[in-house]
């Protein structure tokens, strides 16, 4: 049997230092946003510190399991991912206008992060099945169906920014499954159908508005338009340097809501300038850049999907991110990996990246085998 230190040297180690890297830049802005506050006790900073420390245990359990047998549970995930958020709905606590979240004493739950890595594993057994035939209209609807029934428990929550994630991660995956151009086409009309009722009766007026405002910001220059506004001005003060964690005007004074987590990105940009963001951007760079070579390096096709679903989930949560904070989208509720303030958000993210350090560890693991070969 392997040691510990082997199984940790079958891991993915540029992937690894990416995410301890964007963890730090999260623990940063966190605390710095904490000092702003009268009396602080750095109450977030220590629940980040905790949902980190069972993030990671969770990464080295996955790292060391099987990740292959979840495909024979895929439907059982799928299911219970589901039933949770149907359950949210009638005794999940409302935060912030969305029904969303259990509460578990100090902690929140939130079912939508589970169902973020159940939709994965669904699609990537349903995919894996059907990556050797032609794509067609039935690949297209029965991975359509399977992808529009948590979207639409989510967006009865009202959650229209995790709604999005788990669209954009099946958009993903259809890419690379073999989506042809009238697919792309017909996608494209049914989605403006499916703006159109969702914005007839299934958006909150609240949210209705964050799309006006972001249309027209000066619909509502102290309301909705406030945030995209008060993000935009801290990342141009922050210039070249920053003016240094703990001193960004923005977040500190307050003009800045939602600092540690929607907004977060412009904290950063505020304090720690266009350095720090250049490297915070680099970070992300390294570490979509090793999920794809972990993906372009599996030998069967449920892992190349698996390790993709992974990498789209998390791509389009940091470009609706990013986007918001520009003000090129509208502002949705979608944190930023690995970085933003968030238990449930946190330790889903590192189950799902310590699934694809399982499949780097398998890559090592046959590499060595056929050396000695």
């Amino acid at each position: 049997m392997r040691g510990p230190l082997e199984r940790l040297r079958g891991m993915d180690w540029p992937l690894l230092i990416s995410m301890v890297v964007l963890l730090s830049f999260g623990f940063a802005a966190i605390y710095s946003v904490a000092l702003s506050q009268p009396e602080s006790d750095f109450l977030n900073v220590k629940k980040q510190g905790g949902a980190v420390l069972l993030g990671g245990l969770l990464v080295i359990f996955s790292a060391r399991a099987n990740y292959r047998l979840l495909r024979n549970y895929a439907l059982l995930l799928y299911g219970l991912g589901n039933l949770g958020l149907v359950l949210v709905l009638f005794f999940g606590e409302t935060i912030r206008g969305t029904t969303g979240w259990f509460a578990l004493g100090p902690v929140n739950l939130q079912p939508v992060e589970f169902m973020k890595i159940a939709l994965v594993i669904m699609l990537a057994a349903y995919f894996s099945e059907r990556a050797r035939l032609r794509f067609g209209w039935r690949e297209l609807l029965e991975s359509g169906a399977l992808t529009a029934i948590p979207v639409m428990f989510t967006l009865l929550q009202p959650d229209a920014g995790s709604a999005s994630l788990l669209i954009g991660m099946w958009g993903v995956l259809m890419l690379f499954a073999g989506l042809r151009f009238r697919h792309g086409l017909a996608l494209v009309t049914i989605g403006v159908g499916g703006v159109l009722v969702a914005w007839k009766f299934l958006l909150a007026e609240y949210q209705r508005g964050r799309i006006l405002t972001f249309l027209d910001p000066s619909l509502d220059p102290l309301g909705q338009g406030y945030n995209v506004t008060q993000a935009i001005i801290a990342i141009g003060a922050g210039g070249l340097f920053g003016r240094g964690l703990g001193f960004g005007s923005q977040s500190q004074l307050k003009f800045l809501p939602e600092s540690q987590t929607d907004f977060i990105f412009a904290v950063m940009a505020e304090e720690l300038g266009f350095i720090g963001i250049a490297l915070l951007l680099s970070a992300f760079l390294l570490f979509f850049w090793r999920l794809l070579i972990i993906a372009r390096r599996s030998n069967d096709d449920f892992t190349s999907f698996l390790v993709l679903g992974i990498a789209g989930v998390l791509f389009v949560q940091f470009f609706v991110n990013v986007g918001m904070n520009l003000g090129l989208l509208p502002v949705t509720g979608v944190t930023l990996p690995l970085v933003s303030y968030g238990g449930s958000s946190l330790v889903f993210t590192l189950l799902m990246l310590g699934i694809v350090q399982s499949v780097a560890s398998l890559h090592r693991r046959q590499f060595d085998r056929r050396n000695q070969s």
